[in-house]
């Protein structure tokens, strides 16, 4: 490979405008696609063969009406009194007119609504009123006909009127069973209201035909644009998550900003603009041909609006570095005498085998994300790692072309100066450097404490991890979303925010009477439990054998109280009920999420075994396998733990703009192992070759540290800032899904890189010596010899080749 690597750098490099304008074409390419043939993303979540998508099933066999997704339009007055008549009879055309749009099965008139409940509490009062004089009369003439019965006997004219009055008599009865039935119903549904009581507010709910998943955006955008394009003066109007696609932008102020730090830190470092300008190009142009391209297939493939963002945070980040580490090892060698396309070559050969590896392990992380079984992470991680391939072959072809058109450009003027003055002979470097002495063993052991102690402190809250989707309560303050949110959970009672769908199945085939009767009794259940607030029918199949509830908790639908009562009512046994189901946006999540949990441990065992194959091929030892996969499970950890600590407990939430903190994205910690695994890696990489490098060439196990440290440790430093930086604009993103995962990665690679690859595991080695260069000899003898770091091809081209060789090539 380093061979191979070599020649290509070379080629490259000879023809570097081909080559440029090859990904140039690329890119070309790739933008075309995406504006022929992209589609519509979603930031709705799904994961088929969960309880919630089972009863979504049924329910459309069933009661197809019932099944459809939902939307929510909250609307208010601005001076806080209530509706006036003129403002009821707009907001009621506007859902006149909504309930007409393309695939809305109906949109629910609150004052309408609220009219009929009235109605029906008023037919209930007259009817009791009613019931309450029949039984009068009826007990009058019983006495009438009873005394008659004394003065003549059980005559056939008397018995033929006691028949007429058990009649009656049955007849009230019957009434007044249904009517405490419908009593009862209207009682339990009490607190599923649509107007607030002030009259100030009310709540617009949309049915669709579709079920929630599959509710397309134009169907939404056609409902809101209606209400934009139709004000009501003095009402305010807002819209809840499930009415909005909220797609986050690809690019904001905040990415500029990170790519901005990483400028700095790339002048900083090599000291030139153009050599600043090398890995932030090549990495601009690798972004968007690995983005264009996810984006290319949104038309053909139902992907969420996160996984083109992850693409994006990925492709620059690693496009920086992996381009940096090319250019870092080519400036080196400029400055120890290198001929200009023989240092391109070699450069390429070498680090840039070392970056090839790295990617692969990237890649092949992310890309066992598909062995979850969930599909929209499946489809996250292969974009990740199209994205990092397309990075991976940027900084082998395209960094090459652009090397060889700076020149010696790429140096400082100070640099250049000097090198004309000494004129080193290839492979010595141009000043002296300083002795190298192993660190000492009291340093050594207070590094391990305190970085492993810093490192489990951190991690501590993420033994209080929640997961869950965001809903309106977590986005901006100022977001339509949020609005709507609050207004709900302030007007209307937190649990109006995420109503359960409950459904029930009765056995056999019930007769009209049973099934109300069955009805009644379900929703007295489902009404005693703890936490419900309310509970409404929404209606009973043609066969009378399934029946759906909507049922209102008293907490909000990502509370661990919601959470728990959706495992409690699913758990129910109710007589007379072969099965309790419950579905909705609130349990469609918790099973998302409980799903994801699940396949977390399996996940992270499988990206443990791979680190330590991995390793052992690279550093052909069990110790620092070992350490660096624990050092990978420590940061990770710690990830987590300063996710749950702003996010989820709201520590510094002024800095990082949590307005309301809650849940953490229950996709996340299984993203965050794939990506995190991987960076880890380059950075081991990176600097344990190096340490590998010095003891095969006698260095002692302890100076070898020093060695590969002090060789890798500016470059390192300089990649893990510039990946802090690009990950770190995005926890500023406007999108509450986007912002987490930036912060944790962008922490997730300072612990990693500066606690666990620059502190923690030096410091171990140092303390075990010889022992961590300890292999089985047998198992020695089974490893093929990988050379990451390109030192057999620097044997191989040890210094300038004449010319006349050079051509030849």
């Amino acid at each position: 490979m380093a061979e191979f690597l070599y020649r290509m750098g070379r080629w490259c490099a000879r023809r570097a405008k081909n080559v440029i304008a090859a990904w140039v074409a690329i890119l070309a390419v790739a933008a075309g696609a995406f504006v022929l043939f992209g589609g519509t993303l979603t930031t709705t979540v799904s994961i088929p063969d969960t309880p919630t998508e089972a009863v979504t099933e049924r329910l459309q066999d069933a009661i197809p009406a019932a099944a459809g997704g939902s939307g929510t339009i909250v609307l208010s007055t601005e001076n806080g009194e209530a509706f006036t008549p003129e403002q009821q009879a707009r907001i009621s055309d506007l859902v006149t007119r909504a309930s007409e749009v393309d695939d809305v099965e109906t949109a629910i008139d609150p004052f309408a609504t609220e009219a009929e409940r009235a109605a029906q509490a008023q037919a209930i009062a007259d009817g009791r009123i009613q019931i309450e004089t029949g039984l009068a009369e009826l007990a009058a003439a019983q006495d009438q006909l009873d005394l008659a019965r004394e003065q003549a006997g059980d005559t056939p004219e008397i018995a033929a009127q006691q028949a007429q009055l058990d009649a009656a008599r049955d007849e009230l009865d019957l009434q007044a069973d249904a009517l405490s039935r419908g009593e009862a119903m209207l009682g339990l549904a009490e607190g599923i209201t649509m107007v607030a009581e002030d009259g100030s507010a009310a709540v617009v709910s949309i049915a669709f035909t579709e079920p929630q998943m599959e509710v397309a955006p134009e169907t939404k955008a056609a409902v809101t644009d209606l209400f934009d394009d139709n004000p009501i003066d003095g009402v305010d109007v807002d819209y809840g998550s499930d009415m909005l696609d909220s797609v986050p932008s690809v690019f904001g102020i905040g990415e500029v900003v990170g790519l901005v730090v990483a400028a700095v830190a790339l002048i900083v470092m090599l000291g030139t603009l153009i050599g600043a300008a090398l890995p932030l190009l090549t990495a601009l142009v690798g972004v968007g041909v690995g983005a264009m391209t996810i984006m290319s297939l949104s038309g053909v493939i139902d992907m969420t609006s996160v996984t083109p963002v992850l693409g994006l945070m990925l492709g620059l980040a690693v496009g920086i570095d992996y381009s940096l580490f090319i250019v870092n090892r080519h400036r080196r060698q400029l400055k120890e005498g290198y001929d200009l396309d023989e240092s391109i070559a070699l450069a390429t050969g070498t680090s840039g085998n070392a970056v090839v590896f790295a990617g692969a392990t990237v890649l092949i992380a992310l890309a066992a994300l598909n062995v979850t079984g969930i599909p929209f992470l499946g489809l996250m991680g292969t974009a990740g790692a199209l994205c990092v391939a397309v990075a991976v072959l940027v900084a082998v072809t395209f960094i090459p072309a652009l090397l060889s058109l700076a020149g010696m450009k790429i140096l400082r003027r100070s640099e250049r100066a000097a090198l004309e003055a000494e004129h080193p002979e290839p492979g010595t470097a141009v000043e002296g450097k300083p002795a190298v002495k192993a660190m000492r063993t009291p340093s050594a052991l207070v590094r391990v404490l305190v970085g492993i102690g810093a490192l489990l402190l951190a991690a501590i809250p993420a033994m209080d991890l929640r997961l869950n989707l965001p809903d309106g309560s977590s986005e901006a303050h100022d977001t339509t979303q949020y609005q709507a949110y609050a207004t709900i959970a302030e007007r209307f009672g937190e649990g109006q925010n995420g109503p359960l769908l409950v459904v029930a199945t009765l056995p056999g085939s019930p007769d009209e009477a049973a099934a109300q009767a069955a009805q009644v009794g379900i929703a007295l259940s489902l009404g005693t439990q703890q936490g419900v607030v309310a509970v409404a029918p929404i209606g009973i199949s043609d066969d009378r054998t399934v029946a759906a509830f909507q049922v209102l908790p008293e907490s909000g639908p990502t509370s661990e109280a919601t959470e728990t009562l959706v495992h409690t009512l699913r758990g129910l046994d109710i007589q007379g009920v072969e099965s309790i189901g419950v579905a909705g946006n609130a349990s469609g999540n918790i099973d998302i999420s409980d799903k994801l949990a699940d396949a977390l441990p399996v996940y992270l065992g499988v990206v443990v075994g791979l680190s330590l194959l991995i390793l052992i091929l690279v550093f052909r030892s069990i110790f620092v396998p070992v350490v660096a996969t624990l050092g990978f499970v420590l940061s990770y950890f710690a990830a987590l733990g300063g996710v749950v600590a702003i996010y989820q407990w709201g520590w510094l939430a002024d800095v990082f703009g949590v307005d309301s903190p809650g849940p953490i994205l229950n996709f996340l910690p299984t993203l965050l192992v794939g990506i995190l695994f991987g960076l880890a890696m380059d950075y081991m990489l990176f600097l344990g070759s190096g340490m590998r490098e010095a003891y095969a060439h006698g260095a002692s196990a302890r100076l070898a540290v020093v060695h590969g440290l002090r060789a890798g440790r500016s470059v390192v430093t300089a990649a893990a800032i510039i990946m802090i930086a690009v990950f770190g604009g995005f926890v500023f993103s406007h999108s509450a899904m986007i912002r987490p995962i930036g912060f944790a990665l962008a922490f997730g690679v300072l612990v990693d890189a500066f606690l666990v690859r620059m502190l923690i595991i030096p410091a171990l080695m140092h303390l075990f010596g010889e022992k961590v260069w300890w292999l089985p000899k047998w198992l020695d003898r089974l490893l093929p010899d990988v050379d990451v770091e390109g030192a057999a091809l620097e044997r191989r081209h040890p210094h300038v080749e004449p010319k006349e060789t050079v051509a030849a090539h």
